[in-house]
């Protein structure tokens, strides 16, 4: 193999946007799609809607002002025509399709104004003897300044440089029906014309099915070595002492359903371990998973040990504040509360309790993980609707517990990884050092996490393989199911009426808003919260309306909340921070205002907000014509369903996994090339191989961690 060239600086700083950071990542940066290069289609055979290669000579061309300036040319080859058409060029464009020139043009045929065009296509010059292209021309993805040829270059240097070597044994291949590694990777990157274009695409050939198995593989093994390095970290044995516990079961007005009893007995097994509890407790909206969380927190107190709850938002940390401190106070605990609207006398004066061990559980938002704040004895972590939450700071609160450290990966390399120097040979991937047997010492506290937003199995088996997971399957008793209804807007008012009628017969009402203000980005008119608030006191003087959003100073918003709690209010009009969080059994009606623009899980949300108590409940989704087929699709769905896993399953379907698992935020590595919505037969065998691999050939499971997670260090610490 010859040695690689090096790459110019200025084109590594375009690669590292794009993720690659090492010679080795060119391999696996996979074409979007290909153009068909391998043959001509005559100009008299187009098709209106199909992507085609064409030649011929150009017989006219010149700019045009109207409707907008264009350059407009005509491909001509014996009696036929093509229009060519250009909205931004440049004169040497012009240069090239200049009157009498030989032209090869690949594009996507339309029907113009002056019959079929093609739209700014692909064109170069060529004369009689130009060769065909021998195979499909890959399209990568790429960055501004990065041309496809540059990037396709250095791709098949890559190709040449690296030896492609199996990481898997020929008789795993030959049991599960993979192609090999080398010729798989080799195909997408220069697929044959004998291949179709659209299977390659739809991501179906056999190559693709072996590389969507080598990253389920890869991402399953990391989750296993990490659920398994957890196991062999320290943490505080947290044994049931049951004294608080039994003593705050035994002042609930009511008692825990099978489920929370079956979920409240894994975690406290868990606490009990001396390695860290790492589990997710997943429930529906209103199935009670505060009361076990509160559970868990008596059991580290009770260990001497502190208890740090985080929750995203101040409204739902501050539910949680009040109702854990009218558990616990009558316990002789007595909680502090952390967020970032206090002053900074009252946060120096939360902090001192927190750091002097004068308090044992500390409730709070993200003001919790700062810096300035230390834990005396940290001993287990709670974490609220976890997925909102980036990465970084979950494990930043984590940290808060840990008095020694050790890596399942050696320190980063910054941006030296493929260095102008670095390169020049193909060993220029950082070593992956994953120690399968042996482990650390590490002293770290319990951490459980909790979501309302329930985990379709295909999600749960591929992005929390790493985490023990308990569900509450099953609402307490008294629950009143929720009837959904579709309002169309234009009966607006009719709505208002019911709302009065709920109102004066003693019950509460929340109307929710999906904007504070117009945004001009909006074309369309939503009524926002302020005018909403205004217009539904002005139709309905005999109640009292309060008004919530999230621009409200944070005293005037908890002052707000808490007259609705004590019925002092009738009718809450409220953006979505009430979302998650406000526990009112008073409140039996909710209108969502524009439901069409609000996603599945929230709109699940928000009609869990009532429901909370004997009464009949009703939820009125009040959409705006016209409404998009997702945004339809979405309302059937919810109007049809009010079981959250069965609503997250064809969440799942429509939009994939981003929005449920919050990924944006969360610090999760979504997969590039599977998809958990039709690869699940791939997930599986991933799952079934993987924990073979460990048992049986961790030298093939390091290899291949090696080759697709060297450079992954904070995947392995979700």
């Amino acid at each position: 193999m010859k040695p690689p060239a090096k790459i110019p600086p200025a084109t590594l700083a375009k690669l590292a946007k794009l993720g690659i950071h090492h010679r080795a990542d060119l391999l696996l940066h996979l074409p979007l799609r290909y153009e068909d290069e391998t043959h001509l289609t005559p100009i008299g055979a187009l098709d209106a809607g199909v992507t085609a290669q064409v030649q011929g000579v150009i017989s006219h061309c010149e700019v045009m002002f109207r409707p907008r300036r264009s350059l407009i040319c005509r491909l001509q080859e014996g009696n036929e025509e093509l229009t060519l058409r250009f909205l931004n060029f440049y004169p040497s464009q012009q240069k090239q399709l200049a009157v009498g020139k030989t032209i090869r043009a690949i594009g996507e045929v339309r029907m113009g104004y002056f019959g079929l065009e093609m739209v700014h296509p692909k064109c170069r010059a060529v004369d009689d003897d130009t060769p065909l292209q021998q195979s499909l021309t890959p399209i990568y993805p790429t960055t501004a300044g990065l041309a496809q040829p540059v990037l396709r270059k250095l791709i098949m240097n890559a190709l040449e440089a690296i030896p492609l070597t199996d990481t898997l044994p020929p008789a795993l291949l030959q049991k599960l029906h993979l192609a090999d590694f080398g010729d798989s990777l080799r195909l997408l990157h220069n697929p044959t014309p004998d291949i179709s274009a659209s299977t390659l695409e739809a991501r179906s050939h056999a190559a693709w099915r072996r590389i969507k198995f080598d990253e389920l593989l890869a991402q399953q093994l990391s989750m296993r070595v990490h659920h398994r390095e957890r196991s062999k970290h320290i943490a505080p044995g947290l044994k049931p002492q049951r004294k608080l516990t039994e003593a705050l079961l035994a002042k609930l007005p009511f008692t825990l359903t099978k489920a929370q009893q079956k979920v409240w007995r894994e975690i406290s097994a868990d606490l009990a371990q001396a390695h860290p509890m790492q589990r997710l407790l997943l429930g529906d909206v209103g199935s009670g998973k505060t009361i076990v969380a509160a559970l868990a927190a008596l059991q580290a107190i009770e260990n001497g040990y502190q208890v740090a709850f985080m929750a995203p938002t101040e409204i739902l940390a501050e539910q949680h504040y009040l109702k854990l401190r009218e558990w616990l106070l009558p316990l002789g605990i007595e909680p502090v509360w952390l967020s970032g609207s206090l002053k900074k006398k009252e946060k120096t004066a939360a902090a001192e309790r927190i750091s002097s061990g004068d308090t044992l559980l500390a409730i709070g938002t993200h003001a919790l993980f700062q810096a300035s704040v230390e834990f005396n004895k940290l001993g287990l972590v709670i974490v609220d609707e976890q997925h909102k939450f980036g990465v970084q700071q979950r494990l930043a609160l984590r940290n808060k517990g840990k008095t020694e450290a050790t890596s399942l990966l050696p320190p980063s390399r910054g941006k030296a990884g493929m260095g102008v120097d670095s390169v020049s040979t193909p060993a220029s991937t950082p070593t992956l050092t994953l120690p399968l047997h042996g482990g650390g010492n590490m002293h770290e506290p319990h951490q459980l996490m909790m979501s309302a937003t329930p985990i379709p199995r295909t999600l749960a088996m591929s992005y929390y393989a790493d985490l023990d997971v308990s569900v509450i399957d099953e609402l307490p008793p008294g629950r009143t199911p929720i009837v959904t209804k579709l309002v169309s807007d234009a009966r607006r008012e009719e709505v208002f009426e019911r709302v009065r009628a709920a109102c004066l017969q003693g019950r509460q009402a929340y109307w929710v808003c999906p904007l504070i203000e117009e945004s001009d980005a909006m074309e369309v008119e939503l009524q926002n919260a302020i005018e909403t608030h205004q217009q539904l006191s002005e139709a309905l003087p005999e109640l009292n309306v309060g008004l919530a959003h999230g621009r409200l100073p944070p005293a005037e918003k908890a002052a707000v909340m808490a007259a609705f709690k004590s019925g002092a209010l009738q009718l809450l009009v409220a953006t979505t921070v009430i979302e998650v969080g406000v526990d009112v059994p008073n409140a039996s009606l909710m209108v969502i205002d524009h439901a069409e623009r609000m996603g599945l899980a929230q709109l699940h949300q928000l009609r869990g907000r009532v429901g909370r108590g004997a009464a009949e409940s009703l939820c009125v989704l009040l959409f705006q014509q016209p409404v998009s087929e997702l945004a339809r699709a979405r309302l059937k769905i919810i109007f049809e369903n009010t079981d959250g896993f069965i609503i997250a399953q064809q969440d799942l379907q429509l939009r994939g996994p981003g929005e449920l698992l919050g990924a944006r935020q969360s610090g999760v590595a979504m997969l590039r090339f599977a998809d958990i919505r039709e690869d699940e037969d791939i997930l599986e065998q991933a799952r079934q191989i993987a924990d073979e691999l460990l048992r049986d050939l961790p030298d093939v499971a390091r290899a291949h961690l090696q080759r697709w997670m060297a450079n992954k260090h904070d995947f392995l610490q979700v």
